[in-house]
């Protein structure tokens, strides 16, 4: 069960790296915010199977919780920023 754990770790790894550079290199705005939010979600996703591995699940479920939670925060931050901002 680690040896899937570890595989699935290192292919969100990949797609977090798709992610990054999807938030660098994205043409627009939105495209960014997207990436940002993706490699939180990515970021999440990992906390739990790290949770998983170490056998310490109800640690890093709250680590992930409070991450989502700042992540969220500042994709609101960042859209109400940008919807002031006008076009």
């Amino acid at each position: 069960m680690e040896g899937f754990l570890m595989g699935v770790g290192l292919f969100l790894l990949g797609l977090s790296a798709i992610g990054i550079l999807r938030a660098v290199l994205g043409p627009t705005v939105i495209d960014r915010i997207v990436g940002g939010n993706f490699v939180g979600t990515v970021t999440v996703v990992l906390l739990i199977i790290i949770g998983l591995i170490y056998e310490r699940l109800e640690l890093f479920i709250d680590i992930a919780l409070m991450y989502s939670l700042l992540s969220f925060i500042g994709t609101l931050i960042f859209s109400k920023y940008l919807s002031n901002k006008g076009p």
